[in-house]
């Protein structure tokens, strides 16, 4: 029996932990996989307080997790694939067949890198698909790769690959980006990025790796095929809700609808980082969540604990 629960280990999830283990409240926090999330899979994150040079994803995630310990913070590495929230003790299940049980429950399992879709994705992810330039970039010293997307992370990670490929070809659907004027003249000035614009990928082509892509021109439907040795996809993510089957209010587009203080339709389960509705998604805003959940939930298991 736990006071919170706490469902996933990046940045919100972790600094929720600290929020509420130095509060008093007894803590653990349930993680698929390692701790720091998506953050951890991050080269350089250059817009978070406190580094004027820059910080690695993973060195910043793991200072948070160590500092979560630092206070106490129960960690469980399972999945979550279930849980019941109706009552007045919640309970999660994992897929080791581990019951959590706690008074209140904050949902900050974050996202995961949404897919084209296309014919050869799936069958050569690993194999020259990728989501993760930072997990696969090494394996492509003196290749071409192209990269698809056009927000900040898809020209972030193309720059963080020219430190291993011979070119990167970045292909996007539109004539004009979503990343910022400064990235998007970092990345327009680097002598290895080459664009393809106004264009999409149709397939993935190869043997047992990727070879080449089969590509499209929005604008004048002129399909060609161009040969790259690999692949890297970043056109957004989507809202790692699959365990909440129905049980949280979401949106339309599946991230959990949630008041101003972090609270979902649920009493006693809040939602915090990536996995809600929110304007914005990134480290900054995930630890405000976290700060601000684990305090809320502070106050209704204080109550809770007067009835």
């Amino acid at each position: 029996m736990y006071d919170l629960a706490i469902i996933g280990a990046g940045p919100a999830g972790l600094t929720a932990s600290i929020y509420a283990a130095r509060a008093g409240l007894k803590t653990v926090v349930i993680e698929a996989m390692a701790p720091g999330g998506q953050v951890a899979m991050t080269e350089r994150i250059e817009n978070y307080p406190g580094f004027p040079e820059g910080i690695n994803g993973y060195d910043l995630g793991y200072s948070f997790y160590k500092q979560a310990q630092r206070y106490g913070t129960d960690f469980i590495f399972e999945n979550v694939i279930s849980m019941d929230l109706a009552g007045r003790i919640k309970k999660i299940y994992t897929n080791q067949q581990t019951i959590i049980e706690s008074k209140a429950v904050i949902i900050a399992a974050g996202s995961k890198p949404r897919y084209l879709g296309i014919p050869g994705e799936e069958k050569f992810k690993g194999r020259g698909v990728s989501y993760c330039a930072i997990c696969d970039g090494p394996f492509y010293k003196n290749k071409l790769v192209a990269v698809v997307g056009g927000g900040n992370s898809a020209l972030e990670e193309g720059l963080y690959l020219t430190k291993f490929a011979s070119k990167v070809i970045i292909i996007h659907r539109r004539a004009d980006f979503r990343a910022s004027n400064v990235i998007e003249k970092e990345a327009r000035n680097n002598p290895k990025i080459s664009f393809l614009l106004d264009t999409v990928v149709e397939e993935v082509l190869g043997d047992d790796k990727v070879k080449s892509l089969i590509i499209k021109n929005v604008k004048t439907s002129e399909i060609k095929e161009i040969n790259v040795d690999g692949i890297f996809i970043f056109i957004g993510s989507e809202p790692n809700t699959k365990f909440i089957s129905n049980i949280v209010e979401t949106d339309s587009q599946g991230y959990i609808i949630t008041d101003e203080l972090l609270q979902t339709n649920i009493k006693g389960v809040y939602a915090a980082g990536d996995i809600r509705n929110t304007p914005l998604r990134q480290v900054a805003t995930a630890v405000r969540d976290g700060a601000l959940a684990a305090t809320q939930a502070e106050k209704y298991i204080k109550d809770l604990n007067n009835i």
